[in-house]
Order: structure tokens, then sequence, then C-alpha cells
């Protein structure tokens, strides 16, 4: 027998205020609409226990006890990798048989769920330092300060990567249509690898790098770019420039021309893409071209630069000003990796 909907708590007072007011179970059920059996079922409720609210029902006793309950959740905070495979049996020694299916059931009810693991830069001690000591260093600079940095980053788009999650509404057993798949290739399908830099005031140039990137490489891309994009965003005297610790980037060779330009380094630590906000900027860019569905690498290229061009620089901005919580995250997390 199928399960009937339960009335709301308006209609089971509406019944209650009409039966006070004199009205039969039968005239009743006809104004609103219910049987006459419910009426009088919520009205025999109603008196006897002064509520039309739902009772608390017993239900079937729960399988696993309290002193188990605490056991196995006990088990998987120590050691999330544990198995529900491990839990049964873990419980089956203590003479209590259940399915994986109540295992999940149990732990859902403590808050816990069965999640994919993340992958993140791997941060040794002295990473999880060099993180901490940074956003304890710059947790009260100046919004100004902030804003006269310029970030840069390189990045990898695929042609028919997984750049970017795609939900579609559609039928049951129609999830192989066309419309409702992404196209994928072996390897990508080819790819393309960008550097690019913004401030607050927007984002600055975007360069495709067509060759494998050595020191010499990357100081030819800045010397080209880097002060032409400092130039269009407008930024003050003192600008400083952020990259991250790739070998590239600390080449002795780098740091004396970046030293002969007089340009400002900012001191950055290892194994930080989180504190990095040109990072949610990539992500945004690469959701932007998914879109836009290109079918080889030089339409690839080009939507790229159109997409990083109508970035909006409110996004940028906003970035930039919500910079302190990213460094308030890393003192929270006691230096290891933040959600960005």
């Amino acid at each position: 027998m199928a399960k009937t909907k339960e009335l709301s708590k308006d209609t089971r007072n509406k019944i209650v205020d009409l039966h006070q007011a004199g009205k039969t179970e039968s005239a009743i059920g006809k104004q609103l609409g219910v049987k006459k059996s419910t009426v009088g079922a919520i009205i025999r409720k109603w008196k006897t226990y002064k509520t039309t609210d739902n009772l608390p029902r017993s239900g079937a006793p729960r399988k696993i006890s309290p002193r188990g309950v605490k056991m196995i959740t006990r088990t998987v905070r120590k050691n999330p990798r544990t198995t529900r495979g491990d839990l049964v049996n873990d419980l089956q020694r203590a003479g209590t048989k259940v399915t994986k299916a109540t295992i999940s059931n149990t732990l859902h009810r403590q808050g816990l769920k069965s999640c994919s693991a993340r992958r993140v830069p791997l941060l040794k001690p002295v990473h999880v330092r060099a993180r901490l000591n940074f956003a304890r260093e710059h947790l009260d600079d100046p919004e100004e300060d902030l804003e006269n940095v310029i970030w840069s980053d390189e990045t990898k788009i695929e042609l028919f990567g997984k750049n970017s999650t795609c939900h579609v509404w559609r039928r049951k057993n129609a999830e192989l249509h066309p419309k409702n798949t992404i196209p994928t290739v072996k390897h990508g399908g080819g790819n393309i690898m960008l550097w690019g830099c913004f401030s607050a005031k927007g984002p600055g140039r975007l360069i495709r790098v067509k060759e494998r990137m050595n020191g010499a490489m990357y100081r030819e891309i800045l010397s080209k770019n880097l002060l032409p994009s400092a130039r269009a965003l407008k930024m003050k005297r003192g600008w400083v420039f952020q990259h991250d610790n790739d070998p590239k980037h600390t080449a002795r060779a780098t740091k004396e021309w970046l030293r002969k330009k007089h340009f400002k380094v900012l001191e950055w630590p290892s194994q930080s893409p989180d504190l990095n906000p040109i990072e949610n900027l990539w992500r945004e860019l690469k959701i932007r071209v998914a879109q836009q569905q290109p079918q080889n690498i030089t339409a690839l290229e080009e939507i790229c630069m159109e997409e990083w061009a109508k970035l909006p620089a409110t996004v940028c901005k906003n970035l930039v000003v919500t910079y302190r919580k990213r460094l308030t995250s890393v003192i929270a997390n006691k230096g290891y990796i933040t959600k960005y």
C-alpha cells in the first residue's frame, strides 16, 4: 500500500478548531478535502494528548549499541581511511553482526560522510612553519599594500580536459545522449601552457608559453610583460611582484635580473597555492573556456585570451580585499593547506 502524504500542521489545527466550533467530522472532511477517518483520528489524538503534533514513534531498535557507535566513530576519527568492511569485522568480533549499509547510516547520524580524499601539495614541517610565519607576518598588512601587489602564476589548460564540472538536466537512462555528455580524448587532446598576472585593479597580460619553459624564457616573459602589465594596471610606485618558488623563478639568474630591474619581490612560502588568489582566476577562466567548447588548440588559445580580457575587475578586487581571510584560515589550520 502506498504511503499517504502527511497533513500539514496548519490543516491539523484547522480540523481541531472546526471540531471545537461544533462541526461534524463529515462536514470538516468535505470542507478541507480530508477523509472522515483521518479527521476522526486527529480529533481523537487531540482529545487524548491535547496536541496535534506527531508523537514519538518507537521504531525498530538500533542494531549497533551506543557503545558500538562510540567505538566505530572513534575508529574513523583516528583513521579516516578505515573501510566499512573493517568496521563490520570489528563489530562482528565484538559480537554484533551488521551490514555495510548499517555502518554508513550510523556514521551519517554522527555527522560523518564518506568522501574522496583531496589531493593537496606535500607539506613538510619546514613548509608548514614557513606558511604560518608568512600568514602571521602579513595578517595586519594594510589593504592598500595588498592592492599594490601583482600576483602571477602559470597554468595548463587542456582542450578536452577536466577544466570544469558540468551539470545537466536529463531523464533516466539518457546519460549517454550527446547533449548530456562531455567529449574527451586521450591525454586531453592537447593543451596549452599560460602565464598570467593580475592585481586588485584587474587582469594583466596573459601569455601562451609555446615551448618548455626554462629560466631564460621566464625572464624573457617578465621583461616583455611584467612592466607593461604594471603600467596598464596603473600600479602605484613601489608595487610588489609575487611569484611562487618554482626553480625557474628562484634561479640565481632570475633573482639577479629582478634585482637589477629594481622589482620588489614578495617572499613566498613553498607549496602554497591556496595563498595565491590567481588560482581562483585560473578556475574561473577554465570554466568560461569549457563553456565555449573549443575544438582545436588555435581556438583554445583565442578563447583563453578573450575570456581573460573579460574577467571583471570587481572579481580581481574582491580576491584581494578578502585576502586576509586566507591568512586567517592558514593560521587556524596551523599552517596546513586550506580551502581556497
